[in-house]
């Protein structure tokens, strides 16, 4: 698939703040026609080398489990609540939340700043700062629910199991007024939008807000568990790794060297700036996808051959599971995206072209202009710190068989291989050109599409958190 992509640059502010403030950098937004001419230009001076992770949404990571010194207290305490049963989505939320992807959040959104995301994409917080904050993350409950609650503060979060998995303490019930939030989330109520489909459509009509106590971190026992790091967990990594940059790359799909070479040249680019030992965050969406997206498991596989076979340097790359579920919500989503990635560590950010975007439901068009994603990022409220450097478009070029950035002077020579086209060759097992994706990569999707085929579904079954 063409990619275009962008990367995100930090740039301080001289302070005694131990934690530089930063100003933004209005580079321009070129199309592929014009970027020949582009990078050629230097570096702006202006760019001032930092070191240090980026500052966290809030000033630090809003981390909800609680002690292990706490957990039997606090099953315990959760037994004697009235209960709600979490869906596997809003599972994954609480481990969102438990980990601090969604800081300054301390739990499911109360009223307030439900309504301030969804007409402001924002948080004011009390000292009169905005953070970014584009998607609603709540928790419905129905009227029988509503009813049981009655006038406690305090609500156990369950499992299907009946594990006790959180409290939400100190909670707030108000209206799930679902066409809004659909309308203002996706710009459309068109059905057919799977997160929609999957979590809103059929969802209670009231929404509980409060803060979170989660019992203990929420784990899959899958065999990828070693892959979820938290914020916390990844900031570490970056420290141990001596990293003076960290630039982080968004997917929900195999990668193929397109999407290598977006991500070595963005190392590159930074190396000329002066940075020292830039590394490179692999972060592939682990939440709920829509059915014909290749599941999380064979992604991974695909990630680790990858790897294996060189096509991304093991001592520059820390791969790592983003547990979001995804919206595909285009613009709207990828601030989320981008904002989550903050709190993790990554002073830059990989956009590519139509970022969380996906087909009209209904009409034959792409459901959001494929710029827009990286225009919207450049203007985020909460986003200030971030500035978007743009790329060319990624495609095949027959002449040198590899991967290129697209050369307008000879588009004759390109090939485009869509999202479409590259599983439709998988499917029939059927080789793409020499170049698209390191031979290891291709191996698993062909053997993804092969299991398929014994599957009634149509899909692999997702693992649900425990």
């Amino acid at each position: 698939m063409a990619a275009m992509a962008s990367f995100i640059i930090k740039t301080p502010i001289q302070s005694n703040n131990p934690f530089p403030k930063t100003h933004r950098i209005n580079f321009p937004i070129v199309s592929p026609v014009s970027y020949s001419s582009y990078k050629k230009k230097p570096i702006p001076k202006s760019i001032r080398i930092s070191c240090g992770l980026i500052e966290p949404d809030g000033g630090k990571l809003v981390e909800l489990v609680v002690p292990e010194s706490q957990r039997d207290v606090k099953k315990r305490e959760a037994m004697s609540l009235p209960k709600i049963k979490l869906s596997r989505i809003d599972l994954e939320w609480v481990h969102v939340l438990s980990e601090g992807w969604a800081s300054p959040l301390t739990g499911f959104m109360r009223e307030s700043e439900f309504l301030q995301t969804l007409h402001f994409n924002s948080l004011r917080l009390g000292d009169g700062s905005i953070v970014n904050m584009s998607l609603p993350i709540v928790l419905d409950i129905d009227d029988s629910q509503k009813n049981r609650i009655s006038g406690s503060t305090s609500v156990a979060l369950i499992d299907s199991s009946d594990n006790p998995i959180a409290i939400l303490n100190n909670i707030e019930i108000y209206k799930h007024n679902k066409e809004e939030r659909i309308a203002r989330t996706w710009g459309t109520t068109a059905p057919g939008l799977p997160y929609v489909e999957e979590a809103i459509t059929g969802a209670g009509d009231w929404l509980i807000g409060g803060d979170l106590e989660v019992i203990q971190p929420i784990k899959y026992n899958d065999g990828l568990d070693k892959y979820r790091l938290s914020p916390s967990e990844l900031r570490a990594e970056f420290t141990k790794r001596n990293a003076d940059a960290v630039f982080a790359f968004q997917l929900r799909n195999p990668v193929h060297n397109g999407h290598a070479l977006l991500m070595t040249d963005t190392r590159r680019r930074l190396l000329e700036m002066g940075y020292k030992n830039p590394v490179l965050l692999l972060h592939p969406l682990g939440g709920f996808t829509k059915a014909d997206d290749v599941p999380l498991s064979w992604r991974m596989k695909q990630h680790e051959k990858v790897l294996e076979d060189g096509v991304l340097d093991p001592e520059n790359t820390v791969v790592s599971i983003f547990p979001s579920p995804m919206h595909y919500a285009g613009p709207t989503e990828v601030q989320w995206h981008a904002k989550a990635r903050i709190n993790a560590g990554a002073d830059f950010y990989i956009v590519g072209r139509d970022p969380a975007g996906m087909s009209h439901p209904v009409e034959k068009r792409d459901l959001y202009d494929a710029d827009h994603g990286k225009k919207v990022l450049s203007m985020a409220p909460g986003l200030e710190r971030l500035n978007i450097l743009p790329f060319k478009v990624a495609a095949y070029d027959k002449t040198k068989q590899k991967m290129e950035f697209f050369d307008p002077s000879r588009p004759q020579d390109f090939l485009f291989i869509s999202g479409t086209k590259m599983r439709a060759l998988a499917k029939n097992k059927e080789n793409p050109p020499d170049g698209f994706m390191c031979p290891g990569g291709w191996e698993v999707l062909v053997e993804y599409y092969d299991s398929l085929a014994a599957n009634d579904s149509g899909r692999v079954p997702e693992p649900i958190p425990a």
